[in-house]
């Protein structure tokens, strides 16, 4: 039964590669659902715009019963009576009804027009919209799972790092309890290995976070259970093709963030359109035709009742003349919110192209620090191993031994970090070059 809950224990930890992460929150993040959603919906809203443009036909039922029928007074002269006498009559039956369809036909609304054309250019934008937040997600998952593993690697660097304190402890224990060591020098280490255990438990904490804010990011449940798979995630550290040339430019104008500002623009100025299409006159067909029966017997519609019809066809134009300076208020407005989304298209073209240039600058400087801080790795090993050696043969101190053992560990905590800074600036100048897609492949 122990074996079995073990086995479950294993299984129900998900590995998690980084092509899986990013496939998983494209599927699963709740950002790009509502993106979807939106496009979804600014497609449901170019339907009920056009439908404007499409024939209206309502039809109109009514039934009443008149319990006191409506009468007429009228001379009773005009039928025989005495001059200067009035009768009343009744001026109906007691049971109507009326059955009416109505048509109704744009024939010319520049309004009507102009919100066709914005209404497809909505789902330019919306799906541009996705389009960023998958790059969005992309980045903060990416980076977010590069954090983790080097924190893992961190977590490496430490327990490792204990095991030799550990080891230490046990070894001048022997030597204070046989009168060769002092006992400074044990509390020194015990000191030293307490140290570590901090450092252990706050990087412990400090990995399940980001852990979480990983799974959040993804859309997965904070409950899952990962473990992300690191084999060979450093191995392939090459330098992109362009990143030393001096004189490439970047075709800002086809990133997702600007082009969705750009139809953002094209959106406002169809509606300035559509606020000065206002001025137009407007021009429709109209036609309806009415059946009518009534009768004092509850016998509508019959042969019996009283039927008869009617129907119209006509044209309605409709000229706005004044309007207390509404539509040139709204207008000026349209202008001003233009003005500003291209000063927004501006700083933004600047700050792709400054993006752009500083994740170069960074893979750059991330290179020369990575190889920088892998030969003070492997000459900091080597440091610890030969005083290591002296101060088991006699021939270095303690105080010798720890500071080479903190410069080690500080020296593979370097380059670790070194490599995280160059997978996220890699990370970042994808992103700056809408190539960022490629890490699903």
């Amino acid at each position: 039964m122990l074996t079995l809950l073990l086995s479950g224990s294993v299984l129900a930890q998900q590995p998690v590669t980084l092509k899986d992460a990013l496939v998983y929150a494209m599927r699963n993040s709740e950002v790009i659902r509502q993106a979807e959603q939106d496009v979804e919906n600014v497609a449901l809203k170019v339907v009920e715009t056009r439908s404007a443009a499409l024939p209206q036909v309502n039809v109109t039922s009514t039934l009443n019963n008149n319990v006191l029928v409506q009468q007429f007074v009228l001379p009773a002269e005009a039928f025989g009576g005495a001059p200067g006498e009035f009768m009343s009559i009744k001026a109906g039956q007691e049971w109507t009804a009326m059955t009416q369809v109505q048509l109704s036909q744009q024939l010319f609304n520049q309004q009507v027009f102009t919100g066709l054309r914005a209404a497809k250019s909505s789902i330019e934008f919306y799906e541009l919209a996705r389009q960023v937040s998958r790059e969005n997600v992309l980045q903060q998952v990416a980076t977010l799972y590069y954090q983790v593993v080097i924190n893992q690697e961190k977590m490496k660097v430490i327990n490792t790092n204990l095991e030799r304190v550990t080891k230490l402890e046990e070894m001048v224990a022997v030597q204070y309890a046989n009168g060769l060591a002092k006992k400074i020098d044990l509390d020194r280490i015990k000191v030293n290995k307490s140290n570590i255990e901090t450092q252990q438990i706050q990087l412990e904490v400090g990995i399940a976070q980001q852990e979480n804010l990983l799974k959040y990011y993804m859309g997965m449940p904070i409950e899952e259970k990962i473990v992300l798979v690191t084999d060979d995630l450093f191995s392939s550290i090459e330098i992109p093709n362009d990143v030393f040339e001096q004189n490439d430019v970047m075709e800002v104008r086809q990133l997702a963030s600007y082009r969705l500002l750009s139809k953002q623009k094209e959106l406002l100025d169809l509606q300035k359109k559509a606020t000065l299409s206002e001025y137009y006159p407007t021009l429709s067909l109209n036609a309806n035709y009415t059946y009518n029966t009534q009768s004092n017997a509850f016998n509508l519609y019959t042969s019996e009742a009283l039927n008869y019809d009617m129907a119209a066809i006509g044209l309605t134009l409709r000229m706005p003349i004044f309007d207390g300076l509404n539509r040139r208020a709204r207008y000026k407005q349209n202008t001003i919110q233009i003005q500003k989304v291209e000063e927004d298209m501006k700083k933004t073209s600047n700050s792709l192209n400054m993006a752009y240039e500083n994740a170069k600058n960074k893979i750059k400087n991330s290179l020369k620090t990575i190889e920088s801080q892998e030969a003070n790795k492997k000459l900091a090993e080597e440091v610890f191993a030969s005083i290591r050696n002296n101060y088991e043969n006699g021939l270095a101190s303690l105080t010798d031994l720890l500071n080479a053992e903190t410069d080690l560990v500080t020296a593979q905590n370097a380059y670790n970090e070194a490599l995280l800074n160059y997978k996220v600036a890699e990370i970042e100048l994808q992103k700056a070059k809408g190539e960022i897609e490629k890490l699903l492949e």
